[in-house]
């Protein structure tokens, strides 16, 4: 919708997640300063312009909404756009845009942001020399992109009603759980203890901790359920912020041992063959849930960290049987690894012995 008299255009769209499934609606709304919004329209997949002021679209047909301003005498004009954006209404989005900007001065809003990232980049300090200036600019830009996900959507998640933070974009935690948020519980502990109640609540509403994560859909699994891996991290490092470890402890244990009925968005698959065989097989039949029957080798190792760092949280805890449980099967890669397997290139032996290979269910004949 355009309201030319005021310079602002809203709506929204239903969209689909990169990498999950479901679908989402996100609700927009611009306002333009600097020029008088002279006239505004739609535009779609042939080229052609019209002065509809809603436009719908289907699929993956192009299209969209352009603006014009009027530039007395031919001048160049500037013009500011503020956009605001809501998973919860149109009305939420202006809102948003006007609580978070409530003037239009560029300035003013380019040195907010440069404080806040002060407030986060300043815990570390770097002592000069030593290093190529390369490197500092590496260093810098990684630190930065840390911050960039998982996003805080609190207040703006449709789903359920709860008084938890809710962060969202975990894309995806089978990365993330090896630097990134091991790094945030360091040098940011305050928001990754946001988010780890973050998960436990999502555990609360819909039954399991997420593997990936983004615009309020599940996001597939890969592997393991390496959210365990971040709550330990959290656990075993003291982390503060009112997380309820009791609740925490119920939602790893959940992944050890409750098998969903599709495990390729939400916990673990093959969790007979874990129980039984002590790995997942290659070919592996699972008569519990449905999902990818691939990856024996990185889901046994994912699945024996996972039951590792389980054991951790336990110890803490006091639940001193599922430690000892959950110690032996952290041992179930042994199964897979396989001493005298060699490696070579191109026919030529590399001298390197020690290798973990997928494994059939019963003995190959």
């Amino acid at each position: 919708m355009v309201e030319p008299d005021i310079g602002r255009v809203y709506g929204n769209g239903t969209f689909r997640p990169s990498f999950g499934k479901g679908s989402y609606v996100l609700n927009f709304c611009a306002d333009f300063r600097g020029s008088h919004l002279e006239d505004a329209g739609t535009w779609n997949t042939t080229g052609q312009f019209s002065d509809e002021e809603n436009l719908v679209f289907s699929g993956y047909t192009p299209g969209g909404a352009f603006m014009r301003f009027e530039t007395p005498g031919g001048d160049e004009v500037t013009v500011l756009v503020r956009v605001g954006l809501s998973f919860i209404s149109i009305s939420q989005a202006c809102q948003n845009a006007e609580s978070e900007i409530p003037a239009f001065e560029f300035d003013r809003v380019r040195y907010a942001a440069e404080v806040e990232w002060q407030k986060k980049l300043g815990v570390v300090k770097i002592a000069p020399g030593g290093v190529d200036d390369d490197l500092i600019t590496n260093f810098w830009s990684g630190f930065y992109r840390t911050m960039i996900s998982p996003q805080d959507y609190t207040n703006e998640n449709p789903l359920w009603n709860s008084t938890e933070p809710y962060f969202d974009s975990y894309y995806c935690i089978w990365d993330s759980f090896r630097s990134q948020h091991p790094f945030l519980t360091l040098v940011d502990p305050d928001e990754q203890a946001r988010m780890v109640r973050s998960l436990i609540d999502i555990f609360k509403h819909e039954g399991k901790l997420p593997d990936c994560r983004m615009s309020l859909c599940k996001g597939l699994t890969q592997g393991g359920s390496n959210a365990d891996v971040v709550i330990a991290d959290a656990y075993v490092k003291k982390l503060g912020g009112g997380i309820n470890w009791g609740l925490a402890y119920q939602a790893v244990k959940s992944d050890a041992e409750d098998e969903p009925k599709m495990w390729d968005y939400t916990g673990r698959g093959g969790l007979e063959s874990w129980k039984t065989l002590n790995f997942i097989p290659i070919h592996d039949t699972d008569s519990q849930g449905t999902g990818l029957r691939t990856r024996s080798i990185s889901r046994t190792v994912e699945f024996a960290y996972n039951d590792f760092c389980i054991a951790e949280i336990a110890d803490g805890l006091g639940h001193m049987n599922d430690r000892a449980k959950y110690l032996g099967r952290a041992e179930n890669w042994r199964n897979l690894f396989k001493a005298d397997q060699n490696s070579s290139i191109n026919g030529t032996d590399t001298g390197f012995r020690g290798f973990l290979q997928p494994r059939y269910a019963a003995p190959y004949p």
